[in-house]
């Protein structure tokens, strides 16, 4: 295993002019990917496979908030990419994660949207703002069912962006000993990010999975994953990571 197993300009065809060296990634790197301890976490089994926002509200064509898409807001050229990133990359690599992870016997945590009342009042201010809202046993509430729970899995519900800030889900994982995340799901510019973000700051070991996330444009995905790799998150593919966990965790 490397400490470096994500090349943004091989993985994802860019032009090298947009990657220009960090001056400080080296500094980053040494305190943000520790690979000892990122090994020792997966060895001892205290990580878990974070899966964010895969549901009907904003993961499935013709539902939530792609039911009456206004091309003026959300043009079909994106509405494509994101959808054809999600069905033909994301979603099977997603499955394939959580196949690694039940098979290691390491935990899956799934993160939804769902507001606690039938009328959402009890949503963040952002949410409202922009009309999310998953009703408890509505459709948009339902998970993606090829990356759906399986037996006590545990599921997280939110109604803000952050899932950290939202929710008890530290408390939770803190219970449980966990101490690295792997983590996938949508949007990678936003849910996903945050949640990357705010789990650094609280000291876990993090590790985004680059094609088990997507968002809107390839620009937006690509400025996100630069950002914190290697500053608030390891960066690696699903072959990477599956390979990883098969090796550490046997």
């Amino acid at each position: 295993m490397t400490d470096d197993t994500f090349d943004l300009s091989e993985d994802l065809d860019l032009n090298p002019e947009f990657l220009d060296v960090d001056p400080l990634e080296e500094k980053y790197r040494a305190s943000i990917t520790p690979v000892q301890a990122i090994q020792q976490s997966l060895e001892e089994h205290h990580t878990a496979l974070l899966v964010i926002d895969l549901q009907y509200l904003d993961a499935a064509r013709g539902f939530g908030v792609f039911a009456n898409v206004d091309r003026e807001q959300m043009p079909h050229e994106a509405e494509e990419f994101y959808f054809d990133s999600l069905e033909n990359t994301v979603l099977p690599n997603v499955r394939r994660l959580q196949d690694t992870f039940r098979a290691n016997k390491l935990e899956v945590v799934h993160i939804r949207i769902q507001s606690l009342t039938q009328d959402g009042r009890d949503r963040s201010p952002g949410h409202k703002r922009l009309g999310l809202h998953a009703a408890p046993g509505s459709k948009e509430a339902e998970f993606i069912p090829e990356v759906a729970p399986v037996g006590d899995e545990i599921v997280i519900n939110k109604s803000a962006s952050g899932v950290f800030n939202a929710t008890n889900l530290e408390y939770v994982l803190r219970n449980m000993g966990v101490t690295g995340l792997f983590v996938c799901g949508v949007y990678t510019n936003e849910c996903v990010s945050t949640t990357i973000r705010d789990a650094s700051d609280l000291g876990f070991y993090t590790t985004l999975i680059a094609d088990g996330c997507t968002t809107v444009t390839p620009e937006l995905h690509t400025a996100t994953i630069r950002t914190v790799k290697d500053r608030y998150s390891r960066v690696m593919t699903t072959d990477d990571a599956i390979k990883e966990i098969n090796k550490v965790v046997a």
